[in-house]
């Protein structure tokens, strides 16, 4: 177990290159085991959900070998089992992405319940219901999900929720299966549209992406290919929310544009401006972060919903961020019931948020924010923690790092190199 010790109230300077996209390297990892050949993936972050996801590859038959620092190369031609470890399982969300991939490959499996973020309710009936539809027979036991699918058959599927990791698993299941499948309501964010270059890459046939209704012709086999991993537009959020609270001049290296739309239009209503530099994103120091208001002076609302709305991954982040800028907004968390809990850290840290219930907080900032022990509940609202750390006065502990080392590769030595004062300490 390890800490983070943060001596706030350094300005950072300089460029940065984000890593490789965890949720799109998530779902590439599980696709892996629909072919025989040999995979290599390009820019995966090295981080502990892509660790356990490839521990779970091995667990079944599956090897791999880091070829570079970001470079991994997976070959299942010799796949044993179709039982997952539970152990491992529990470890992360994305162990529930090899149910596509497992009934895709061997028209069987044994799933124990998947683990991840306690940030709410999180359903597997979109999944299960699009199995389903495919020709999948799914048991829930107490314990673990058994799914058997002698004939997977091409069929028009209605997704009830725009969900990204049921959409991966019906895509993964669909490309082996007979004939077309036509999936509607489908979630078409970046990490999808990856997933669906790299199993177009395998040769499968895929229409639509980067839409919410993608079309698949079934084919019988799919081959082995070399895939890059995109930018995580998530963390240059965060990296984009840091540099404006610590009133940092910062360049994010290697952007892709057009992921960000949102991204900038809902953190230009936090007063946080950015410029592109061709595929660079440039955050200017100094800026006099002010809340604009909605017309006719009303408090602005900020809320999340599927691609292309404003992700839900960054509402903490901007929470954070608005705790800085000078005004009133509201934000509403539609997705998770339990993402908002986090900011009675940010309360004791300072800052003035009201908590109206488990979807909804209103920000009043600015406010100085004082150094203070934390304790990161999850991904996101670690990072948010962290941000806030070195924004604030004083110095701050934050525990349980480990769950921001789940989605930030060496998060602590990239911004170190940017001049933050960031300790990683063993906890006594």
């Amino acid at each position: 177990m390890e800490k983070f010790v943060i001596e706030g109230g350094h300005k950072l300077a300089g460029s940065i290159r984000p890593g490789g996209s965890k949720n799109e390297a998530l779902p590439c990892l599980a696709a892996t085991l629909l072919t025989d050949e040999k995979v290599t993936l390009h820019n995966v972050p090295r981080i502990a959900d892509v660790e356990v996801m490839l521990e779970v590859i091995a667990s079944v038959g599956g090897t791999y070998e880091w070829i570079s620092e970001n470079s991994v190369a997976i070959q299942t031609a010799k796949v044993s089992t179709s039982s997952l470890d539970r152990a491992l399982c529990r470890k992360v969300r994305a162990s529930i992405l090899f149910a596509g991939s497992m009934i895709g490959r061997s028209r069987g499996l044994e799933l124990p319940p998947p683990g991840g973020d306690v940030i709410g309710r999180r359903r597997l009936d979109t999944h299960f219901l699009a199995l389903e539809a495919l020709g999948c027979e799914i048991d829930v036991l107490k314990d673990r999900f058994v799914m058997k699918a002698p004939k997977l058959v091409g069929t028009e599927i209605f997704m009830d929720e725009a969900s990204v990791t049921a959409t991966e698993n019906a895509i993964m299941a669909a490309v082996l299966a007979q004939g077309t499948t036509k999936i509607y309501n489908a979630a078409c964010e970046p990490h999808v549209q990856g997933l669906c270059r790299m199993l177009s890459n395998m040769g499968a046939r895929i229409q639509g992406i980067g839409t919410n209704i993608l079309t698949i012709e079934g084919t019988k086999g799919l081959w082995g290919c070399e895939h890059k991993i995109g930018p995580d537009y998530l963390e240059i959020g965060s990296l984009a929310g840091l540099a404006a609270v610590t009133g940092s001049e910062i360049t994010i290296e290697d952007v892709v544009p057009e992921d960000l739309r949102m991204i900038r239009l809902v953190f230009d209503k936090l007063g946080v401006r950015m410029e592109l530099k061709g595929n660079d994103l440039l955050v200017p120091a100094d800026q006099p972060l002010q809340i604009t208001n909605d017309l006719n002076n009303a408090i602005p609302k900020i809320d999340d919903a599927p691609w292309p709305a404003f992700p839900t991954d960054l509402m903490s982040i901007a929470i954070t961020v608005a705790t800085q800028s000078a005004g009133t907004v509201l934000f509403f968390e539609k997705m998770f019931e339990g993402r908002m809990f986090f900011v009675d850290s940010l309360i004791a840290m300072g800052a003035r948020i009201v908590f109206c219930d488990p979807h909804r907080v209103v920000v009043v900032g600015p406010s100085q924010l004082y150094g203070s022990t934390l304790e990161s509940p999850d991904v996101r609202a670690g990072m948010s923690l962290l941000i806030a750390a070195l924004c604030a006065q004083g110095e701050s502990t934050i525990y349980n790092i480990r769950q921001i080392d789940r989605g930030y590769e060496k998060i602590d030595t990239k911004l170190n190199a940017l001049g933050a004062k960031i300790e990683r300490l063993p906890v006594e």
